[in-house]
């Protein structure tokens, strides 16, 4: 079943490539639980197929990063990028695109969460394997407030633009 709006982030895990270590996040892939990455906080969540595609690459990943101020100004604490691909590939991609200080990019390495949400693909016929649908949502304290799905092939309803506009 898909997830909807009101309902809560399904248990889950994701991964972030660290590149810089503090106390309690060591330098490379360090995992974390969904629901304490949630923990009281607005998050502005999208996801894409994989890292380094053409349209993931040229449009989605970099309008959250150039409206990343705009998203903190109306109160979101954080903004994630999911991809179903490792922590390594998401930490590269993230590095490529200058996101980082403004996106987190979360690898759903397995596709778990994905296929937790309702929302996991299957791209095997493009050598691609089981990925994530293209989707944006706002998620307060682990409850989806907003959330946009893409048609399959589409990116019409899953921009920055369009979830910054249904920020309260």
């Amino acid at each position: 079943m898909t997830i909807k709006i009101g309902d809560h982030l399904p248990e889950g895990s994701l991964a972030e490539f660290i590149e810089t270590a503090t106390e309690g996040c060591a330098l490379g892939p360090n995992t974390f639980k969904v629901s304490d990455l949630v923990k009281g906080k607005k998050i502005a969540v999208f996801a894409v197929p994989g890292a380094f595609t053409p349209t993931c690459s040229a449009k989605h990943l970099p309008g959250y990063v150039k409206l990343a101020a705009e998203f903190k100004a109306k109160g979101v604490d954080e903004i994630w990028a999911i991809s179903v691909n490792d922590a390594f590939v998401m930490g590269a991609w993230g590095r490529d695109q200058k996101a980082t200080g403004a996106v987190r990019l979360l690898a759903d390495g397995n596709a778990d969460f994905s296929k937790a949400l309702g929302l996991s693909s299957d791209f095997s016929k493009h050598g691609m394997g089981v990925r994530s649908q293209r989707y944006s949502m706002l998620v307060e304290n682990g409850v989806v407030t907003q959330l946009n799905i893409e048609a399959p092939g589409k990116f019409e309803v899953s921009n920055a633009e369009t979830l910054l506009g249904q920020v309260g």
